[in-house]
């Protein structure tokens, strides 16, 4: 049975920590880069989420405002005071808006849906079964 000496090669000892710093160093960055970018998906998330609330906001108020000049239009139709063609310049303006304000109820759930997943990390990959029903 012989003594193993290489605990006094300094070099290698130098040589394996240096390594280790080096791949703790590694695994330190990639740490960093995710953090960075988990940050920057929900701060984008947040931004779009903010800016179609506010677009939907924006929509429904214009939609609304057809929607009591297609009331009043549709009264002065029936008083004779507008020609057919403008009431239904009116109802196209508000039927427009109604479909833009539908769209941008769209995408403001959809932003939504992807602010949870940035602030939660995404969607699982396996979903877990239902529990059996008790008997």
């Amino acid at each position: 049975m012989g003594i193993d000496w290489s605990f006094l090669d300094v070099g290698r000892v130098k040589s394996r920590i240096a390594a280790s710093d080096a791949e703790a160093a590694a695994r330190l960055a990639i740490y960093q880069q995710t953090v960075l970018k988990a940050l920057e998906d929900v701060e984008n998330s947040l931004v779009r989420f903010s800016r179609s609330q506010a677009e939907n906001a924006r929509l429904t108020s214009a939609a609304n405002e057809l929607n009591t000049a297609s009331s009043i239009a549709s009264a002065r139709y029936q008083a004779g005071a507008i020609e057919l063609f403008e009431l239904l310049d009116v109802q196209r303006a508000l039927y427009t808006a109604q479909i833009s304000q539908a769209d941008s109820q769209a995408r403001s759930t959809t932003s939504a849906v992807d602010l949870y997943a940035s602030l939660a990390g995404g969607w699982p990959e396996h979903v877990p079964a239902p529990p059996a029903p008790i008997k």
